[in-house]
This record gives C-alpha cells, structure tokens and sequence, in this order.
C-alpha cells in the first residue's frame, strides 16, 4: 500500500503579483546523493520580484526560493560528506559538479541538472523541476557537491544565509570586471547585488566606490557600510555626476541591475520607488557604464538579462535584443564580463572571511520575518521603500 507524503508550507506563486503560502507536498529523497534539510532561513530576492511582476514565462505552482539554508534532516545513501544534523547553506547553482562547466568551475552553467539549458536553480522559471525553499524543506540534489557546510548552532545565521546567491554574486560582479586594490569603480544599482558589489569592492580595496541609485535609504547604506560615493540620478545625469566627482572616467563598472533599469530621462523625484515598466529602458545601464569606464577598463554585469520579456518596453527588447552602444565600447577598447554567478567559486572563502570576522554582509538584512508574512513582504519588496525605510533584503523563516 503506497504511503501519503507529508505535506509542509511554502510559498507557491499563483500569477501576476499573487503568491500564498499553502500547504505542499514534502520533498523525498530521489536520488542516493540527495540530502533533505529543514530550512532554517529562506531569503527573498530580487530576481524572485521579475517572477512575482510578470516579467516572465512562470507559470503558477512554482514554490519559490533559491536562497536557502538549513538543517540536514534526511540522508541519501550515496552521500558521503554530510549527516543528519549538519548545517548548510546551499548556492541557488544546482549543478552536477561533474560536467565540463563544473569541472571548469563554472557551476551556474552545469549541462546536466537542466537539459536544453546551461544552468539550474532552485524554485525558478526554466531553471528546471527544483523546488525553491521558501518552505519548511528542500531536497539538496549533488548534496555532496552543492551543499556548504557551516559552523554548528547559529551564529552568523544572517550573514551566513547571504552566501546562497547576493554576496558572491555581488563579488562576482566585481570579478566580472577584475576589481584590483586601488581601482575605482562605478556601481550602478544600490539594491542587495549593487550594494554586495561596493562592500566587495570595498573589501578588495577599490580606491573609490560610487553608487549609482535613486533610492536615498539604499545609497546611505552603500555610504556608510561600503565608504561608497552617493549618485542620485534623480539629480541629474549618473554618467555627468560621476566624472565630475572623480575628475574623470573610472577604471571599473559594474551592472547590478539589468533588464528592468530606469530611464533618468522618464522618472523624477515626484516618483515613488515602486515598479514602473513604462519608465525602463533595458539598455541604459550598459550604455552608461560604456560612458563612465575609461578607455581599456572593464565591465562586471551580474545584473540579469533574458532572452525574452513579455512586458518589455518595445518589440527588440521582449526577444533580449538591446540598443547597446557597441561602437563606443569598441572605440574604448574595454572588455565585458557577465553571466550569472557560480556560486560554488567563492562562498567557501566568503563564508571563512564571515567566520574570522573580516566580513558581516548581514547589515545589508531590513527584515527577518515568519514564512507566513510571505505575500505581504513580496508586495512591500516591490515598492522598494516604504515608510519603515529601505526594503533591502527580507528573510523568511517557518
């Protein structure tokens, strides 16, 4: 007689800006290296927001989350590195760490956990069939290979839970564009990745850091937690104001906002901070970091950008075809780096650098909430800022 699984909350996305906590089906082991872990935290994060506002092909059903950390509860046979009870936190990459990607070291392009596409995450569109931990569980598939683990009991439980995608894509933003001590550089987007990127940059030991945002609650943060420059570019052109600041164009830039990006022209200070798809301009980041980055300097772009957009501005951008201007950047002689980050390529140094006390990205943290807040955190996330402040990075726990 076939057992009933058990069944367990999570957040389940339903259609355009509608996501519920209800109950589902508990993950099982399905494979001998599988590992079972009772979620311990969960983190809201900004590409869960293109989801939740339609900017992509989601279909409703979709259990959210790529960024998790937990509890080791169940065991698959073939594991050998990991026992219930350990604690780990696991980078959104699934990734089989035996294809030539992973081999390679580039773990957000496996060949095998996804087929007809470089790549998987967890509880994401077209990331494959992994079911994201914004619930009470999650099956770590590869556990050997995808599972870091962390110190037992619960310190630095906060800044631990970041290690599963926004501070090593944050430092891999800074990669992208090999970010040297004494370099300057130019961050456009004060959100989590923007401001991982400056605290990156600052911990590398960039010269100067100038952040590049319109929300006043993010560039204090990037102020007084990354020694960062503030450009509001509800005050004029981000480009003009950076050059002016530095006396000329810096040697670095990062992209750590993407397809969804603000036109200047189209908003002013009168504009809230909330979603406004009317006002985006695919492109000018990239065009703007073409112009701010000096002649043989180098581009980071961790900020996401999809082969297809069905609430895109114009006809090119819903198929990913963007207006860049490619000539400059040739005239300019600089070079470009992007992709999303391979999680697995840093967050075992990151996580010692948390451990030994050089770094505490869990400022960066304005809400740790209960799992069942969930729908709520969603919509005021998308405002960007409300009256308790910044909306920056939200937490969630069962």
């Amino acid at each position: 007689m076939e057992c009933q699984r058990m069944s367990m909350k999570a957040v389940v996305y339903k259609g355009e800006y509608d996501v519920t906590v209800e109950e589902v089906e508990e993950p099982e082991i399905q494979h001998p290296n599988d590992v079972i872990i009772d979620i311990t935290t969960s983190c809201i994060c900004g590409s869960d927001l293109h989801m939740y506002e339609g900017r992509t092909a989601a279909e409703p059903g979709i259990v959210f989350g790529h960024e998790n950390m937990g509890v080791v509860s169940e065991v698959g046979d073939a594991v050998s590195t990991l026992e219930t009870g350990d604690r780990v936190v696991a980078p959104f990459n699934v990734a089989c760490g035996f294809c030539e990607n992973c081999e390679d070291g580039y773990t957000g392009f496996c060949t095998n956990v996804n087929p007809g596409f470089a790549g998987g995450a967890y509880g994401y569109v077209a990331m494959g069939p992994y079911k994201g931990g914004q619930a009470e569980k999650l099956r770590i598939p590869y556990a050997d290979f995808n599972a870091l683990k962390l110190p037992e009991g619960d310190a630095h439980e906060d800044s631990f839970s970041l290690l599963a995608d926004i501070f090593p894509t944050g430092w891999h933003g800074t990669e992208l564009a090999n970010l040297e001590p004494g370099d300057s550089v130019a961050i456009f987007g004060a959100g989590p990745v923007g401001l991982m990127a400056a605290y990156s940059a600052k911990i590398k030991g960039a010269s100067e850091i100038y952040s590049i945002d319109r929300v006043p609650s993010r560039l204090e943060l990037a102020e007084e937690h990354c020694d960062a420059t503030a450009v509001n570019f509800d005050h004029g052109d981000p480009v003009e104001q950076v050059i002016d600041e530095h006396g000329g164009e810096v040697d670095k830039g990062v992209d750590a906002v993407g397809y969804q990006a603000l036109d200047p022209e189209e908003v002013s200070e009168d504009d809230d901070y909330s979603y406004q798809p009317a006002k985006e301009n695919p492109a000018v980041v990239l065009n703007q970091l073409i112009q701010v980055v000096r002649p043989t300097g180098e581009l980071g772009i961790p900020g996401l950008y999809v082969p297809s957009d069905p609430n895109a501005p114009d006809e090119m951008a819903a198929q990913g075809r963007l207006g860049i201007d490619f000539g400059k950047l040739f005239e300019k002689g600089q070079r470009l780096g992007t992709g999303q980050c391979n999680v697995k390529a840093y967050n075992r140094e990151l996580r010692d650098l948390i451990i030994e006390g050089r770094a505490d990205p869990s400022w960066v943290i304005s809400h740790r909430v209960d799992l069942e807040q969930a729908p709520e955190m969603y919509e005021r996330f998308d405002e960007r800022e409300d009256d308790d402040g910044a909306f920056t990075k939200v937490l969630l726990e069962p």
